[in-house]
């Protein structure tokens, strides 16, 4: 009897479950493969909020919400962080509450922690320098970001542009190869991607096509980017072939990104001399002239004793 509840017991759980991960997982992804793939495949862009944001977060934003911030200084934070990737509406707030509480923080540990400090005129400094630390610490930690941001943008510009020259010599136009090289870059190069995305969501939202690459140039300010869209928009203007121009564009951001490594590889003799002189040159004299003058010396003390008597 005891066997047979609870093989029915088993049964009826594992009935359960796969009641459940029918009608969670495999019908919809039964449904999704009639109806087939999107129309429009739209990147990951960061610009839709999240209504499941986490308690921390609100309570973040709502502090930068009562921050007084100047037209142009909130104009010119946006900018930063549109560079940085943060699209959202409440980025600004976000970054500014972020600031308000490393500011608080700061200085409460750096009171709490002056009564430890002996030396009174460094008890005092503290206190202020650890505001400032925390309110101008996040600018240096977004700068950071945006110069890394860009530097992921130039890396993965030379396999766009391949990706680009490929499509619009298999027959595309220069829309249409932009949007497609956003779809296929999404995984590896997701920085690029993005912001073609964002080019293409602008013509289609009725741009003209120079507007939306000067959009481009102008929310990154990186300058390959700024070079890649002045090329584009030349070449568009004046009719000569755009995927010529953008293959001889890559390989010149290609011998670039060459001849920059041979630059950095030529000056890593010279600035290995400081770390050589101060670190390993010590050691190495302390290791070879050690035993010899252990025994100079050891053998010079009573000579030096014995003229003292």
């Amino acid at each position: 009897m005891a066997i047979a509840v609870t093989f029915l017991f088993f049964l009826m759980i594992a009935g359960l479950i796969t009641a459940f991960g029918y009608r969670m997982y495999s019908r919809p992804a039964r449904i999704h493969e009639r109806l087939g793939a999107a129309v429009v495949e739209l990147p990951s862009l960061g610009t839709t909020q999240k209504t499941d944001r986490k308690w921390a977060v609100r309570i973040i934003q709502t502090i930068g919400e009562k921050v007084p911030i100047s037209p142009q200084d909130a104009t010119v934070t946006r900018r930063y962080l549109i560079a940085a990737g943060y699209r959202t509406d409440m980025a600004l707030k976000v970054f500014y509450g972020i600031k308000l509480v490393l500011c608080g923080g700061f200085l409460l540990g750096s009171i709490i922690g002056r009564h430890f400090i002996s030396n009174p005129i460094l008890s005092i400094i503290v206190v202020p320098a650890a505001a400032l630390a925390g309110f101008y610490g996040p600018n240096l930690i977004l700068e950071r970001m945006i110069d890394r941001r860009r530097e992921r943008l130039r890396f993965s510009l030379p396999d766009a542009l391949d990706l680009m020259v490929v499509c619009m010599e298999a027959g595309l136009g220069l829309d249409q190869a932009i949007a497609s090289t956003s779809r296929e870059l999404l995984r590896t190069h997701r920085e690029i991607s993005e912001e073609f995305g964002l080019v293409t969501l602008e013509m289609r939202a009725g741009k003209r096509r120079s507007e939306a690459l000067k959009n481009l140039s102008d929310r990154t300010s990186e300058p390959e980017l700024r070079k890649l869209v002045a090329t584009m928009t030349q070449a568009d203007r004046f009719g000569t072939s755009i995927a010529e121009a953008l293959r001889t564009h890559a390989d010149f951001m290609r011998v670039r990104r060459r001849q920059e490594a041979e630059e950095r590889a030529g000056k890593v003799g010279v600035k290995l001399v400081f770390p050589i002189f101060f670190f390993i040159l010590p050691a190495m004299l302390l290791v070879a002239a050690g035993p010899g003058l252990l025994q100079l010396f050891k053998g010079l003390f009573p000579i030096m004793n014995s003229f003292g008597k």
